[in-house]
């Protein structure tokens, strides 16, 4: 039986989605129990959701939260007054807590390493915690293609792990994305997201009207 610190750690040196999906099958169960308790104190779901909330009334919007693990992100932009949410991770171990977590309308298998299966402008808005992290996912095509779903004017809300920013070429992309007009960068604050350990960049980008 593994502890939740030696989760995070085998995780983080995943090198494939195979890798990462072994691990998540063994830790669904207790997943919430360790990231919310004993060392890590995991902030970073109700962070965002309370970014989310202020960006907008999103209560009757279609929210996907990507890479939405067991649901935790879910669960509080529930609280918070969503209710169109639907739940994307590359887990159907975690998915399954996630829907018994009563959180989503929906939840569905997808890898975002590759094309979301769902159309353009699907979304009002887009949140995507603790999959832009060590082992997990890179920018490409991950980053657009969360701009690609949402709908112009909506908002992604993001954490991306402060030590994968720079090497992992999330900056650069962003600021590609940028020139290119896909994308207003509305703001990125360093904010804790395990406390009192790791910091991640809670990043809000807005679709341009104009894609």
């Amino acid at each position: 039986m593994g502890t939740g610190n030696n989760f995070v750690t085998r995780a983080r040196s995943c090198c494939d989605p195979g890798d990462l999906q072994a691990v998540y099958a063994e830790w669904a169960d207790t997943y919430d129990d360790d990231l919310r308790t004993g060392t890590h104190n995991y902030v970073a779901p109700s962070i965002v959701a309370e970014t989310a909330c202020r960006l907008g009334d999103y209560g009757k919007g279609r929210v996907l939260d990507a890479g939405c693990g067991t649901g935790l992100v879910g669960a509080a932009l529930a609280a918070a007054g969503a209710a169109a949410i639907h739940g994307l991770d590359v887990s159907p171990h975690m998915l399954r807590v996630a829907e018994r977590s009563g959180a989503y309308q929906a939840v569905f298998l997808d890898d975002l390493t590759r094309e979301i299966s769902r159309p353009s402008q699907f979304y009002d808005l887009v949140t995507c915690v603790g999959t832009f992290t060590h082992g997990h996912v890179g920018p490409i095509p991950a980053l657009r293609e969360l701009v690609r779903v949402v709908r112009a004017n909506g908002h992604i809300v993001a954490t991306i792990l402060e030590g994968i920013w720079l090497p992992g070429g999330f900056e650069t992309e962003i600021d590609k994305m940028q020139a290119e007009g896909l994308i207003r960068v509305v703001s990125s604050e360093l904010k804790h997201y395990l406390l009192g350990q790791d910091k991640a960049y809670v990043l809000v980008l807005q679709r341009c009207d104009a894609v």
